[in-house]
């Protein structure tokens, strides 16, 4: 039996329902971190299930088994195949989804490659005009409209305009920094470099369309919820407020968030309304789900007792 209608009706299901499921559920603001989580893993099972499709496209009269074989054996894993001259098909059953999981993981390395020159063009702007405030342990940079941002990766840098100092109170500064080293700490240009990977190569696809943005915010959650741990609600809200029309370079994070004022103001409803904690059940659960959703294809494509 071929799989290939299976899997591509299963990368249509991921692809286009679940992007709609997630949209409509409250609890990935309750548990931002593990909300990126399921995005991104929604993106590597949509991918496999799209490299499994291609091969089995490619040998529609072979079991996945054998392609799974072949394709080992093309790495210099197990034994060969029976037939040791392997014809076009088999060829392409190998090449298929080599060349998507490839292009796949190009795309995410070429996001990171890119905002990583971003980044060090803006570090070497900032080592010639920008101060060193050893209180804060940040940059200082002279500009006349008040922002905060960081630069993560190597040599991460918090970034705060000389008129955002003068602005905000120093409780509203600490808790602005304290938002900004979550970015860092958390390596948060990883996930949001993934999400930009896969939403470049599927531009039309719903899940493409909406993980850059719901990654990027829910980031922005996270981060938030580091910066609530020691500070009071209303300081970051009032201190988001300031800033809310402050612009990030490229490659960095911004306090007051991505794509324009409308995600600012959803974070800013989640920080002053009430933030119930999602339950440890569903937590367990949609981490369960997590771990096994890049082996769903394997199971649609290779039913157990097949």
């Amino acid at each position: 039996m071929n799989a290939a209608p299976a899997l591509l009706g299963y990368a249509a299901l991921v692809g286009v329902t679940a992007p709609r499921v997630l949209l409509r559920s409250a609890w990935p603001h309750r548990a931002p971190a593990l909300g990126v989580t399921v995005w991104l893993a929604l993106t590597v099972t949509f991918v496999l299930a799209l490299a499994l499709a291609a091969a089995q496209l490619a040998t529609p009269t072979e079991h996945l088994h054998a392609g799974l074989a072949g394709l080992l054996h093309a790495c210099g894993v197990g034994p060969g195949p029976a037939d040791p001259d392997p014809g076009t098909a088999e060829r392409l059953a190998v090449a298929l989804p080599v060349a998507v999981l490839g292009t796949w993981a190009g795309a995410v390395v070429h996001r990171c490659v890119r905002a990583g020159v971003h980044r060090a063009r803006h570090r070497d702007r900032l080592d010639k005009v920008g101060v060193r405030c050893p209180r804060l342990r940040v940059t200082v940079l002279p500009h006349a409209a008040p922002g905060a941002y960081c630069l993560p990766g190597l040599r991460a840098r918090v970034v705060v305009s000389d008129s955002a100092v003068r602005l905000l109170s120093p409780r509203q500064l600490d808790a602005v920094v304290e938002h900004e080293r979550a970015h860092v700490a958390g390596r948060h240009h990883l996930p949001l470099a993934a999400a930009e990977g896969f939403a470049g190569l599927f531009p039309r696809l719903p899940l493409a369309r909406h993980v850059r943005a719901q990654v990027a915010l829910l980031l922005e959650m996270s981060a938030d919820d580091r910066a609530l741990r020691r500070h009071p609600d209303a300081v970051l809200a009032t201190a988001m407020y300031e800033l809310a029309a402050s612009r990030t370079p490229k490659g960095a994070f911004g306090v007051a968030g991505p794509d324009g004022p409308s995600p600012a103001v959803v974070r800013m409803k989640r920080i002053l309304g009430p933030r119930p904690a999602a339950h440890p059940a569903l937590r367990s659960s949609l981490a369960s789900a997590v771990l096994t959703a890049p082996l769903l294809p394997l199971l649609v494509a290779c039913p157990p007792g097949v």
